[in-house]
């Protein structure tokens, strides 16, 4: 077997979208031809940050897609594994405007659980050059209680989150993607933009939404870079209309 169909097989060992001949021998066609785990390890990095939908990027005739999606049907079940790309991450748990408020305390330099703010002072902040030691102690003791809780707060907060995404395939169709079991590596922080998914064979789509558990799907990991800070500057504003339309609608 030639490097092309070896950096093939492996992807596709691996849950990765299967990329096509064209496209991978743009890869072995350099002299002198690097080894072969650079090669595959080449193939990985680029397709996990590119565009699913680029024409020429996958294999059509090995690349399965999205069903059509019908909100009006109960249930369907993927027949064929199907690459995907996040395009959006929200956090269900948290209200739109307890996410602009958590966004905006980020932004302040603080950290918030339930209703209590949490400010984070810099250690070198001038205000406490005038402590004496004792207080200081103290203070910094108090400071470090704090700053545990409060992560152990946001973790469990993360553990029982529920996030929805919106999922792509490589022909350009979108969905929503909801999860029904949590998944770790899901989250606001941890999911990128343009970071890619593999919907494995027998996940379910309910009333035109895709329902993830951690066994049925592959997170790959990628991101699209513009995609990803036209995402992050974006959505503070994104969520402020929202809530806007939810208050006009109230």
């Amino acid at each position: 077997m030639d490097f092309t169909g070896q950096i093939r097989s492996a992807l596709q060992s691996q849950s990765f979208p299967t990329p096509s001949v064209p496209w991978t021998t743009t890869l072995t066609s350099r002299v002198p031809t690097p080894p072969l785990p650079s090669l595959i390890a080449t193939a990985k990095a680029r397709l996990l940050a590119s565009d699913l939908t680029t024409a020429g990027l996958l294999e059509p005739s090995s690349t399965s897609a999205l069903p059509q999606i019908n909100p009006g049907t109960p249930e369907a079940v993927l027949q064929q594994d199907v690459p995907c790309q996040v395009l959006d991450v929200e956090n269900l748990s948290l209200s739109r405007w307890e996410q602009v408020e958590e966004l905006e305390a980020v932004a302040r330099g603080e950290q918030t659980t339930g209703r209590r703010v949490v400010r984070l002072a810099a250690a070198e902040d001038p205000e406490y050059d005038n402590l004496d030691a004792g207080s200081g102690a103290s203070a910094a003791g108090g400071g470090v209680r704090a700053t545990q809780q409060v992560q152990q707060q946001q973790q469990q907060q993360r553990r029982n989150a529920t996030h929805r995404l919106v999922l792509q395939d490589f022909k350009g169709q979108k969905v929503y993607a909801m999860e029904l079991r949590r998944i770790e590596r899901i989250g606001i922080g941890s999911t990128n933009i343009g970071e890619k998914v593999m919907l494995k064979k027998g996940t379910v789509i309910a009333r035109g939404t895709v329902l993830l558990e951690p066994d049925k799907c592959v997170l790959l990991g990628g991101k699209v870079d513009a995609w990803q800070r036209a995402w992050a500057e974006g959505r503070m504003a994104r969520l402020k209309e929202a809530v806007e339309g939810e208050r006009e609608q109230a």
